[in-house]
């Protein structure tokens, strides 16, 4: 069974974005998938409550009440969306469950020196430490043709992280959002350019490089 987590301590960095994609991704891939919503906020949950039940089946978990104990033994991918603000022994207790860490940033100053920090002390926990955990950045919401996407860019490039891939900021996700979607099951002429922006993230998530 192969656990993703999704998650950086600052807020609103799109987590929920992220982990509903993956789950989709997965699914769409013909995995059995569990999607792990640690979030008070049920933002993975209240997205999977939307999905019609003619799409591929995704089971939800509400992590934030009973943790993973409910997770079905014949999962093949558990998607875990973390919460906001975790740190110490919450974070390392979060780590535990994960095999391959997912962390997207905002381009912002505000989120680029929040993860610089909560990097720091995601790589001194000890399964990342003895690389039983993979981690690797993404740059989420990005403007084309912007300074700050310039400065996000270079951020990310120069951490000892891997760097992945670069997500516009798109209303597809929005549409996607709503009616209980990944960016996969919209129509092709509509999210091209969102699957161009994917394939590099979910090659990681296929190859050895982001498993231990």
């Amino acid at each position: 069974m192969r656990h993703i987590m999704v998650m950086n301590a600052k807020g609103g960095c799109g987590k929920s974005t992220l982990a509903t994609n993956i789950a989709s991704y997965f699914a769409n891939e013909g995995a059995v998938v569990a999607l792990a919503d640690y979030d008070p906020q049920r933002s993975s949950l209240d997205w999977l409550e939307r999905r019609d039940g003619n799409r591929p089946e995704i089971i939800g978990i509400a992590a934030y009440e009973e943790g993973l104990r409910y997770v079905p033994r014949g999962a093949d991918v558990v998607v875990i969306d973390a919460p906001a603000r975790s740190h110490g022994r919450e974070l390392t207790d979060l780590v535990r469950h994960a095999e391959t860490i997912v962390v997207p940033v905002l381009p912002s100053p505000i989120d680029m020196q929040a993860t610089a920090t909560f990097l720091e002390e995601l790589k001194s926990v000890g399964k990342v430490h003895r690389k039983q955990a993979k981690i690797a950045t993404v740059a989420n919401r990005v403007r084309d043709n912007t300074l700050i996407w310039d400065d996000l860019d270079e951020y990310l490039t120069k951490t000892r992280v891997p760097y992945v891939a670069a997500f516009r900021e798109a209303q597809n996700y929005v549409r996607a959002y709503t009616r209980g979607l990944g960016i996969f099951e919209l129509p092709e002429y509509l999210a091209w350019p969102d699957w161009d922006d994917w394939e590099p993230l979910t090659a990681w998530l296929r190859s050895k490089r982001s498993q231990p």
